[in-house]
């Protein structure tokens, strides 16, 4: 059985995971459109962003049918989009933030 995630919006070139994959896994893609799969190259998060289609560096990534964030990188189909690969569109703290926890950056004054 393939795992799953959730394309809000026709336009949305990302989906979100309904549940933890490894690498390699094939994924189903539900929501807003008709129905896919893809295999994934990373192993991903439940509620982390997965590539539905390649991205070019300063490519607009779109969820909610809105951009949310640019890729600051080439991600291929079936990535992992998160951190790592692109800059939050919302909030320029956003960016600082440690990839795996989410949490703040600490930064430290000598």
């Amino acid at each position: 059985m393939s795992a799953q995630c959730f394309r809000i919006d026709a336009s949305d070139n990302v989906a979100t995971l309904l549940e933890d994959i490894d690498a390699g896994a094939e994924v189903q893609v539900r929501g807003e459109s008709m129905p896919f799969s893809l295999c994934a190259t990373d192993a991903i998060k439940t509620g982390h962003k997965i590539a539905l289609r390649p991205l070019t560096p300063g490519a607009l990534i779109v969820k909610y049918g809105f951009p949310i964030g640019e890729a600051t990188q080439s991600i291929a189909q079936g990535e992992w989009v998160h951190l790592h690969n692109c800059r939050s569109l919302y909030d320029a703290r956003s960016s600082n933030l440690d990839i795996d926890s989410g949490s703040r950056k600490e930064t430290r004054y000598v």
